[in-house]
């Protein structure tokens, strides 16, 4: 059984459906959800789910390295980051080398970077009358949107769609894809050697 810790920083609704769909599994279970925002619902929603969740502060991210602690203690396979807006530190990345993704609703490499995150998205996207958009699951590196790309699907956008309309089509591609492209990825890692929570 592979541990799971998912990064977040808003609402949760992509995090709640992973662990949802997790919950009855045996190839893999949500084991963590942090967020560097102290109200963010995501907490909340993960804390309803039985789920241990963190909250963390800038400085415990990039400086004190509490964060990778706290993935080594709980003896974290797989990061997925679902609405989560910091870059990753390296120290992270480099510890969970090819173990990190991250989910865009846009098919990069349009519309990303820093910046580039939720409704802007959709905006643009309608406001360069685009006939298509989607999403995009990557792997993370230390630059916004720039790791491999894993996995993309397309939806139309219609003439008559607002930011409110293609959101909702952007996340029933992301609900129904990003927890089967976690598992499929899960399945196949190879055994994680960690180091204790004082190694890291």
């Amino acid at each position: 059984m592979r541990n799971i810790a998912i990064l977040a920083s808003g609402t949760g609704t992509n995090a709640e459906n992973i662990i949802k769909y997790f919950s009855n599994k045996n190839t893999a279970k949500v084991s963590l959800v942090l967020s560097n925002k102290r109200q963010a619902q995501v907490l909340k929603r993960a804390e309803e789910n039985n789920i241990r969740t963190v909250f963390f502060e800038h400085k415990e991210f990039y400086v004190t390295g509490k964060v990778l602690r706290y993935l080594m203690l709980y003896k974290i396979d797989f990061i997925v980051l679902a609405g989560f807006l910091w870059l990753v530190p390296e120290n992270i990345i480099e510890q969970y080398a090819g173990r990190i993704i991250n989910i865009h609703p846009a098919l990069l490499p349009a519309y990303g970077g820093k910046g580039m995150y939720g409704e802007i998205v959709h905006k643009t996207v309608l406001t360069n009358k685009d006939k298509e958009s989607g999403i995009t699951i990557h792997y993370v590196n230390k630059f916004y949107d720039k790791g491999d790309i894993i996995f993309q699907t397309r939806v139309k956008v219609d003439p008559s769609d607002t930011p409110a309309s293609l959101a909702e089509k952007v996340h029933s591609l992301e609900y129904l894809h990003y927890p089967k492209i976690i598992e499929d990825l899960v399945v196949k890692l190879p055994d994680f050697s960690f180091k204790g929570p004082d190694e890291a």
